[in-house]
Order: C-alpha cells, then sequence, then structure tokens
C-alpha cells in the first residue's frame, strides 16, 4: 500500500481561466521537430480552410512520454469501451 508521501505526489491542483477550461477542438494536426524541440500545431479543418486552434513546444524527451502515457491511456479506453476503429483516410468534406 502506498505510504502518505507517494498518495500527495499522485494529486495535482491545476488552476486556469474559463478560456482553457472549455477546451478547443481540433480534426487534425501538424508535428515538426528540430534537435531540440517538438511542435505540435493542433488543427481545425473547415470549410473556410485550416486554422491553427493551439500550437505545444516540448522537448524530445517530454514527446517520449506524452506517446507512452497515451498509448497507456489508449489501451485503458479499448479495454473499457471496445476496439477504436480509425477513420479511413482522404480528404475531408464539408456540407
Amino acid at each position: 500500500m502506498p505510504d502518505e508521501t507517494q498518495q500527495q505526489k499522485k494529486q495535482v491542483q491545476i488552476n486556469t481561466g474559463d478560456e482553457i477550461v472549455r477546451g478547443r477542438f481540433s480534426n487534425s494536426m501538424l508535428i515538426s521537430h528540430n534537435a531540440e524541440e517538438f511542435i505540435i500545431d493542433w488543427l481545425l479543418n473547415s470549410p473556410s480552410g485550416a486554422h491553427i486552434v493551439s500550437r505545444i513546444i516540448v522537448t524530445p524527451g517530454h514527446i517520449k512520454r506524452i506517446i507512452s502515457a497515451l498509448q497507456e491511456n489508449l489501451k485503458k479506453y479499448e479495454s473499457k469501451f471496445g476496439q477504436i476503429t480509425p477513420a479511413e483516410g482522404g480528404k475531408h468534406e464539408f456540407h
């Protein structure tokens, strides 16, 4: 059983403004990198074109931790809700 110190490390209090709490929708992304950083641009493809909704810049070490956390959470999600079937690639069309 974890001791009290380990339990306290798991609890993180995050404070933010309303704009961040609402979040942003993204249906596409671009990733670029150099020796020191990865740049992830989250995009919204819409009838008027692609728009950057957020840009995140992280170190190579952190991108590796992000990928690991995403893989772990994807496994948990699929074990609870079932296998995700990726959408087929191709051009997005808007009606």
